[in-house]
């Protein structure tokens, strides 16, 4: 049985992760409807995300070689990546016990899921003509001021993909640019945030759980391998609007269901 909800959980932690819907908050629900809960079962989710993230850096890995390469001074830099971590990794770092004491339930959940969608629906109706039209076009003020509405994702349910990609619209970039740069964004955001769990949490890894561990890891590895080449194709035709009207809905059932 637990194996069957590893495999349910990193295929949801694989579809959700880099699409804006709130992949912690799927996950909280999800988990909540199997009974999958508390401290073993949050350092598992923590594990699953390692898995999404794995596929990123495969999608991208031309992309991050050429971050990494002492050459690189034009376009996309290290230094985009860095201003565009800074205020969620000082806010992250600051109200880390908060959020996972008192953000991580159905309730708060369902509070982002509106909010967000409410975010990107103002931002697609609201959004600027692109003057950045590609990942080496984005400026670092740019950088900088997606990485403040990453700060927003921080709220269980808002979505950081959500909250990246909307602000990227309304800073200027096109759908496909927002998206692209939060998800080599979320690389280095979510292993330093995964990795800072996981030393929290170490004391509930366990070798009996490897099996379970390693089934969700690869079952979210390989779900968002197609989940973002999919997202791309998709939020350059439909935007965001869509994603926003299934968070209202989702939100709704999750009121109607739990509360």
């Amino acid at each position: 049985m637990e194996i069957m909800i590893a495999i349910i959980l990193g295929i949801v932690e694989g579809l959700t992760e880099f699409l804006p819907v709130s992949s912690t908050g799927h996950l909280i629900l999800t988990g909540y409807w199997l009974d999958f809960t508390g401290e073993r079962a949050k350092t598992f989710e923590i594990v699953i995300q390692l898995g999404s993230i794995l596929a990123v850096v495969v999608m991208y890995r031309k992309r991050f070689v050429s971050l990494l390469s002492p050459k690189s001074s034009e376009g996309l830099t290290l230094v985009h990546l860095i201003l565009g971590m800074i205020p969620a990794v000082v806010a992250g770092f600051l109200l880390h016990g908060f959020i996972k004491s008192y953000l991580f339930s159905p309730y708060t959940v369902v509070i982002g899921l509106i909010v967000g969608g409410v975010l990107m629906i103002f931002a697609d109706l609201k959004k600027r003509a692109p003057v950045s039209s590609s990942l080496d076009d984005l400026t670092l003020k740019q950088a900088f001021s997606i990485g403040l509405f990453q700060c927003l994702a921080l709220w269980p349910g808002f979505s950081r993909s959500g909250a990246t990609i909307s602000g990227g619209v309304l800073l200027g970039t096109n759908h496909k640019t927002a998206a692209e740069f939060s998800f080599i964004l979320a690389v280095p955001m979510m292993v330093a945030a995964s990795g800072y769990d996981l030393l929290k949490s170490y004391e509930f890894l366990s070798v009996s759980d490897l099996p379970i561990f390693a089934t969700g890891f690869l079952a979210a590895f390989v779900v968002a391998l197609f989940a973002i080449v999919t997202f791309i194709k998709f939020v350059e035709r439909v935007r965001l609007i869509p994603f926003a009207i299934y968070r209202f809905v989702l939100a709704l059932f999750v009121w109607m269901v739990l509360f």
